[in-house]
Order: structure tokens, then C-alpha cells, then sequence
């Protein structure tokens, strides 16, 4: 279907509704069967109009499902993009304490953070990517699904700002130097996920896209194919992706990281 825009309207009604209650929905390809990716960035769009009229601003994008090791876990089979609001992103240094009573059915996503000095357009590749970034850092997206047991579908989840809660980034480390070095780090690292110091889990770059920069390229030419969204820019910060499984967290709960292979310093945080 090609969405009218009355009937975006009504669905970025429903999406805003669920987020603002705190509760879930039916998927809205369970009540339009023909809703497609293109709708789901159409209410994206409108969801993401009210709520910077609503006083929120868009600090940059997060990338969704980049992961390919979990595509089939969740039935998408292809990334999803929503925005970072200043209301939705924190940065920390050393451990700290993240409230989540205000998400649905939350998970934690190990991710590497990076941020912009400068513009990136669809046809630039991985080397000249790494040339427009100032900082790159580890965080933790924090995602939820308006959905029941996170079953969807991928324009669901476009609709839905790419399911995202909250960003915790860490300290930022200033890309400078060597780029080969840079693009050998950016494509060989790990990440090992603890909960409650026990390990659950362990990525690696290659899992994330082939790595964070191939993961902004899809971004860019996405971008470039939606006539509603606006290329990547200077001073925006892009979030690219768990690199392991998404896994749910409860209030009670320290999660952890170690990094091997990319100067960033690991993340731990704990849920009340």
C-alpha cells in the first residue's frame, strides 16, 4: 500500500499512543497486511515531527538489525533506522544506574557510537566514511517493542522509531592518526556481554554489517532513497548496531562489557 495522509496520521496516532502510555499494540501489519517499509518510514517520519514539536530534539539516527546473526531470530532480514533524541540519549563515564520503568518489553544492545565532523552522502565508501568522523565510542542502545513479545515485522519497527528507548554512550575517543589502523580496529573487534558478571554472550565486528562503517554507508544510501529524510550531517551521532544478541534487562540487573581490539572503554550499567 502507499499510505494517504490521513491514514499516516492514524497510525502515527496509534504509535504515539502506545509510547506515551506505556503499553503495547498489534503490529500495524497485522491490522494493514500491505503495510510496507516505505508506510512504516512514512509514520517514522510524521512520529518523529510530533514529538520535536513536542519539545524533543534529534541529536542523529540509530541503526537497527544490522546484525545479521539475529535477522532470522526476529524475522527481519534487513537494517531499520529511527532517530536519537537529546531526550533519549546519555552520556556516561564509568558505571552508572539507568531508570527503565517507562519502556516495554526493553532490551540492552553492546553498540559502537560514532559521531560526525562532517557530512556523509550515499556514495562515499568505508575510507571516506571514517574521514568524516570526529569520535567513536562504546554504548549501550537500549530498544523496546511497542509490540507483544517483539513480533513484528520490519516496517513495524520503522514506524515505531526503530524501536529505540535510550542511548548510553561512553567516553568518546578522538579518531586521529593512522586510518589504516582505524579501519583495521573498526572491522577486528569483539565485544563480550556480562549480566550480573557472568557472561552471556560475544560479538564481533564482521557481525555489525562487516563493521560500523559499512553499517553507516547502508545508512547513506537509505537516507538517500527516502524523499522524506535528510542525508547524515555534521555533529550527529549515529549508533550502528548490537553486536551480539539483544538480550531482555530487568530492574536489579548489572550488565558489563570487555572490548578487545578498538580504544574505547567498556560500558557497565545497572538498571533500578
Amino acid at each position: 500500500m502507499s499510505l494517504c495522509s490521513s491514514q499516516t496520521r492514524m497510525f502515527a496516532d496509534a504509535v504515539l499512543a502506545a509510547y506515551r502510555g506505556r503499553r503495547q499494540m498489534p503490529p500495524l501489519t497485522q491490522a494493514e497486511p500491505t503495510f510496507a517499509v516505505a508506510d512504516g518510514e512514512k509514520v517514522g517520519h510524521e512520529v518523529a515531527r510530533r514529538r520535536v514539536a513536542a519539545g524533543e530534539r534529534i541529536i542523529g539516527r540509530k541503526i537497527g538489525f544490522t546484525n545479521r546473526t539475529i535477522w532470522a531470530e526476529y524475522g527481519v532480514f534487513s537494517p531499520i533506522w529511527g532517530p536519537v533524541y537529546d531526550s533519549t540519549f546519555h552520556d556516561v563515564d564509568g558505571p552508572a544506574e539507568a531508570a527503565i520503568g517507562h519502556l516495554v518489553e526493553p532490551r540492552i544492545e553492546p553498540e559502537i557510537v560514532l559521531g560526525f565532523k562532517a557530512p556523509v552522502t550515499a556514495d562515499m565508501d568505508e575510507r571516506a566514511i571514517l574521514g568524516a568522523v570526529g569520535w567513536v565510542a562504546h554504548g549501550f542502545e537500549i530498544v523496546q517493542s511497542l509490540y507483544p513479545g517483539w513480533v513484528f515485522q520490519g516496517a513495524d519497527c520503522q514506524a515505531a522509531f526503530g524501536l529505540h528507548g535510550a542511548l548510553f554512550c561512553g567516553p568518546r575517543t578522538a579518531v586521529a592518526g593512522d586510518a589504516e589502523s582505524w579501519m583495521a580496529a573498526l572491522t577486528g573487534f569483539a565485544i563480550t556481554l556480562f549480566r550480573n558478571g557472568e557472561r552471556v554472550d560475544r560479538g564481533i565486528a564482521a557481525n555489525v554489517l562487516d563493521g560500523p562503517l559499512s553499517a553507516v554507508r547502508h545508512l547513506a544510501g537509505v537516507l538517500a532513497a527516502d524523499p522524506q529524510a535528510t542525508p547524515i550531517a555534521a555533529g550527529e551521532i549515529i549508533t550502528t548496531g548490537t553486536v551480539t544478541r539483544a538480550f531482555p534487562i530487568a530492574p536489579g540487573e548489572s550488565w558489563s562489557t570487555e572490548v578487545e581490539g578498538l580504544d574505547v572503554k567498556p560500558m557497565s550499567l545497572s538498571f533500578v
